[in-house]
């Protein structure tokens, strides 16, 4: 009876060995244990590999983003805020707009992206400026700096000439070609008006004896066009010529040498814009500061996507506007204004 075996279930022994042809099932508890020591066995690194690889991903999304937000920002729109009231009420200040960029030119980075560094650039025309558009620019400078003294200062401002247009202001109505140029629908003319003849000396060009209200007639350089010049122009036009590269001296008997040359003339080799702004009692513009090349064209104002005054703790200069209520306010009537 001792030598008998019982011929029914497996013992316990057998039943924690293994099959012989191991096609037996896992338990629950044999999975999740050799799960556990697979994971062990690897330690932290696979860990973090896995931490690695989502970091990565992470990292690889924001350069992506970054780089299509550059792209956009340098070849088709780009914001920009209204600092001050120059072109009221068509922009307030405190108003954020986007500027088409693709409207006027196909340009490459003229500056190291987040600094005032120079760099080669290509500035390729798509369509042409006209007569009424509100214009985003590079500042050209005072009128007696040749080169600016802060690069990268952005102007906006309606365009009234174009290249070779003749320029006159009698008594603040502007006259293109000696026609009417209308008044923007917007724009401010106060009614105290100063007469002809009153000279106002911080005017445009050196020497000119007119005032803001009463202008001209000049007339807007265009490429190719020839500008007579003599010892008693010169200062006016000295400054213009050395923006287009320029040296311009002084020579014996009055002679006015261009590069060292003796010459009676000048050709101009770009084309420029007279801009103005619709406040026209309160605006720094080409009455003050002369032309600005078509080359500084940054693009036309298209929308404004957000509005709101913010006044200046000092109560002065750039994001301050008399006019306004002087607290801090959302314009939410002026977000989607489009911009003529």
């Amino acid at each position: 009876m001792a030598d008998q075996k019982t011929s029914g279930a497996a013992t316990p022994r057998e039943q924690a060995k293994p099959s012989s042809d191991g096609n037996r099932s896992r338990t629950y508890a044999e999975i999740r244990a050799a799960r556990e020591a697979k994971q062990g066995a690897a330690g932290p690194k696979a860990r973090t590999t896995v931490n690695g690889k989502k970091k990565e991903s992470w990292i690889r999304s924001l350069i992506y983003a970054g780089i299509i937000a550059l792209i956009i920002r340098t070849f088709f729109f780009e914001a920009f805020r209204i600092p001050t009231g120059s072109m009221k009420n068509t922009l307030l200040v405190g108003d954020y707009l986007f500027v088409n960029k693709i409207g006027y030119f196909i340009e490459t980075p003229k500056y190291i992206p987040f600094t005032n560094i120079e760099i080669p650039h290509l500035h390729i025309p798509t369509w042409s400026i006209k007569r009424g558009d509100v214009v985003v620019f590079e500042y050209p400078g005072d009128q007696d700096v040749v080169v600016p003294l802060q690069k990268n200062v952005n102007y906006i401002k309606r365009c009234i000439g174009l290249p070779g247009d003749v320029i006159q202001v009698i008594n603040k109505q502007v006259y293109v070609n000696g026609k009417i140029f209308p008044n923007p629908p917007e724009s401010i003319l106060e009614p105290d008006t100063e007469k002809r003849g009153t000279v106002d000396p911080s005017i445009f060009p050196h020497g000119a004896q007119w005032n803001k209200d009463n202008y001209g007639p000049i007339r807007v350089p265009k490429k190719g066009m020839v500008i007579p010049i003599n010892k008693d122009n010169i200062d006016q036009w000295q400054v213009f010529i050395e923006r287009e590269g320029h040296k311009v001296e002084m020579g014996m008997n009055d002679q006015i040498l261009i590069d060292g040359k003796p010459a009676t003339q000048y050709t101009v080799q770009h084309d420029y814009l007279w801009m103005m702004g619709d406040n026209r009692d309160d605006s720094e513009d080409s009455r003050f500061w002369g032309f600005a090349p078509v080359d500084n064209v940054i693009g036309s104002g298209f929308i404004v996507y957000w509005s709101m005054y913010d006044p200046p703790s000092s109560g002065q200069g750039d994001g301050y506007d008399p006019d306004e209520v002087q607290h801090f306010h959302i314009r939410w009537n002026r977000i989607g204004h489009l911009i003529r």
